[in-house]
């Protein structure tokens, strides 16, 4: 049976909690990271959620502890903020997922879920290079991955005005699922790199994936592709391929960043998001 550990009394925590318990996922709260490493030594957790009260930098000599206790335990960090060295020594330390305010405690109820869930070690991320301003990291193409890796490129991409920074987000959720489906086909032997580059007026994702790329007569399966008399021609080709609904990625990625640039075979992205340089009075 797979448990969950949720730290601190904190009103989100709780809220976490009552989201997440069901037969399968029997949740326990503990009153800080003393009760927590307490708690492990007497019975094995899948998922820890750390307090949201606790700074990073805690969270993750906390988890170093822990990891003494049980190995394969997988850390969801909650903290009040985050910088840039913070989000990267998260990466570097193979945490889970990562959230800043404000929570949503549906949402890390279920990434927390599909954690207790998995069996695999959670441990499908390598970071090739990290400096603030420049990170790349090395991810397994599974939906879980999807998931998790939204978690640290918001972190990464806070530089953006709010709306931006949703659009931003949305776009490259759909190019990095794309990569991972079409380009890696979901092998899990195979591998997707991220690159988020922050800049003083935009921020870039660079998604490479290990595919053959594409033309765009190959793209029929696509929103993209659909003859403007028939927008939803995709639909009916995708369920006589028996593919997943969707289709909407480049449509949706094209329409919410200011520039999408592929390379000549189709298997490098790069998301550009332009930051509106202050105005200045005369």
């Amino acid at each position: 049976m797979s448990r969950v550990l949720v730290i601190g009394n904190a009103e989100v925590s709780l809220a976490i909690g009552n989201a997440l318990e069901k037969p399968a996922f029997p949740v326990e709260f503990a009153a800080g990271d003393a009760d927590a490493l307490l708690r492990m030594r007497k019975q094995s957790f899948a998922v820890v959620i750390t307090s949201p009260d606790s700074a990073i930098a805690e969270d993750l000599a906390l988890l170093d502890e822990m990891r003494l206790i049980h190995p394969g335990i997988k850390c969801i960090v909650l903290a009040a903020q985050s910088s840039t060295e913070e989000v990267i020594a998260a990466l570097r330390a193979r945490v889970f997922a990562c959230f800043t305010p404000p929570f949503e405690p549906a949402e890390i109820a279920c990434l927390a879920q599909e954690a207790a869930s998995d069996d695999e070690p959670g441990n499908d991320f390598r970071v090739v290079s990290a400096r603030p301003g420049w990170v790349t990291v090395r991810v397994t193409p599974r939906l879980i991955n999807a998931d998790r890796l939204m978690t640290f490129a918001r972190k990464l991409a806070e530089n953006l005005p709010s709306e931006a920074l949703q659009d931003m987000m949305q776009a490259f959720r759909e190019i990095l699922l794309n990569a991972m489906e079409h380009g890696a086909a979901f092998d899990p032997g195979q591998v997707v790199d991220v690159t988020a580059v922050h800049t003083a007026r935009s921020h870039v994702f660079y998604v490479r994936d290990p595919g053959p790329g594409f033309r765009h007569d190959s793209l029929l399966h696509a929103a993209i592709a659909n003859p403007a008399e028939d927008p939803a021609a995709h639909t009916r080709l995708r369920d006589e391929k028996g593919m997943r609904p969707g289709g909407y990625g480049l449509l949706l990625a094209q329409g919410t960043v200011d520039e999408l640039i592929y390379n000549e075979t189709g298997n490098e992205v790069l998301l550009i998001k332009y930051i509106q340089p202050a105005q200045h009075p005369d």
